[in-house]
């Protein structure tokens, strides 16, 4: 599991814990739910990165052209979604504090 991610996680769950929100399921189930997304978020980056903004098509034998590539407006939702979950928590994400900083990344 990459560092960051359970920087992350630990993060989130100290927060919860010191709002008391860590006994409830369907709290730890949201957290899941974030990481999860926070794991696609990095694919779709890795994605714009290796193939750019726009992604060559072919439409027919002699037919080419380019389009924006779909993960920069997938991103935009996955993004609003984890801002949305961490609302749900009644966590900011400024308020999320480095729970252990001698970890390297």
């Amino acid at each position: 599991m990459n560092k960051l991610r359970k920087l992350i996680e630990k993060a989130i769950n100290a927060q919860m814990d010191e709002k008391q929100l860590s006994k409830h399921a369907h709290y730890q189930d949201l957290v899941q739910d974030y990481l999860m997304l926070w794991d696609i978020k990095n694919e779709l980056i890795k994605d714009i990165r290796s193939r750019g903004v726009t992604t060559k098509y072919q439409n027919g034998k002699d037919q080419w052209g380019y389009k924006k590539n779909e993960s920069i407006s997938e991103l935009l939702k996955v993004n609003k979604q984890m801002l949305t979950i961490l609302y749900d928590l009644g966590i900011r994400a400024s308020d999320i504090k480095v729970v252990d900083e001698d970890v390297e990344l």
